[in-house]
């Protein structure tokens, strides 16, 4: 039966959940301890290892400083399974049915439940981050990652991803994907979304600002694609203004794979971390070098990593 009215006891017991991790252990003198821990090891870092805690370090890890006993951040594709840390899957990989089958069960409780299965599961494997829910819209049967995305409703994909994001998060972080407009396969490394900004907010960032009020995602992967003209990993409009401005979110941002367009201009839009690391890219091969030529400060390249070492 439908979860989609308040007050049942599935939908309950996951917001409770979540609710007090985020108020009680992630908030108040926890969070200030941590908050000063982090400061204080970001003044020891040099400017070698604030480029490398942003860069990918293979195809699923990013970061790690062992010289300091931070580990490597790992992650993996979701959203209906832990991949693992291969492009073909592990052995023993929960798979859970696609993001389309879940929405059409319009019960959030169920849909936290899954989410709470693959969080425990990318945990149980070694993994950090699970990256899902897929957050975009439905705009045509012949998308090629249709079944990946709840709906072509914002509401119902607003809804579901909070209550996946709350299960998954109860064991690992939760990366909502792919910020914003990735509607299409064809072309997608290079299509511009032009879209105004009434529909912006009324149909496609419906679902990322609800992942971020209400179930405080930790993590959001942008798209390949340029919005009105700019890559959404350069989209000061987008990660600034609206991600971080207006709803206030205080996680990561990663590109996709192979997505990032730039050095400079990203890491000044709001871009934390760019994968993956199997050969020198715009951080890993050339945000060093502009930070010596002053062309990126200290302090952006410290205020980038404090949400990824939080």
């Amino acid at each position: 039966s439908s979860s989609f009215s308040s007050g049942l006891p599935r939908r309950a017991a996951a917001a409770a959940h979540m609710d007090a991790r985020l108020l009680g252990g992630d908030m108040g003198a926890d969070a200030d301890a941590r908050a000063a821990k982090v400061d204080a090891l970001l003044e020891r870092l040099t400017d070698e290892d604030l480029v490398r805690t942003l860069s990918g370090r293979s195809m699923w890890t990013a970061g790690g400083l062992p010289h300091l006993g931070v580990p490597a951040l790992r992650m993996s594709d979701g959203p209906h399974g832990m991949r693992g840390c291969s492009l073909t899957g592990d052995l023993g990989s929960i798979l859970a049915p696609c993001e389309l089958a879940m929405a059409a069960t319009f019960d959030e409780g169920l849909i936290s439940e899954v989410g709470t299965l693959l969080g425990f599961d990318c945990a149980r494997r070694g993994g950090h981050v699970l990256l899902g829910p897929c957050l975009n819209m439905q705009r045509s049967p012949l998308f090629g990652r249709h079944f990946e995305c709840f709906s072509e409703d914002p509401h119902l994909t607003a809804r579901a991803g909070v209550a996946y994001i709350r299960g998954v998060q109860r064991h690992v972080a939760a990366c909502a994907k792919h910020f914003v407009c990735n509607d299409q396969e064809n072309g997608r490394h290079t299509m511009n979304s032009s879209i105004d900004e009434q529909a912006l907010r009324e149909v496609y960032l419906v679902p990322f600002e609800a992942a971020v009020v209400d179930a405080g995602v930790e993590s959001i992967m942008c798209g390949y694609n340029r919005l009105n003209g700019k890559f959404c990993t350069e989209n000061d409009w987008l990660l600034s203004k609206v991600l971080r401005g207006e709803w206030g979110f205080k996680g990561w941002v990663v590109s996709d794979w192979w997505g990032n367009q730039s050095t400079g201009p990203s890491i000044a839009a709001g871009l934390n971390v760019e994968m993956p690391g199997i050969e020198p890219r715009h951080y890993g091969g050339y945000l060093l070098d502009a930070t010596k030529r002053g062309e990126v400060s200290r302090e952006l390249l410290k205020e980038r990593c404090r949400p990824v070492l939080d």
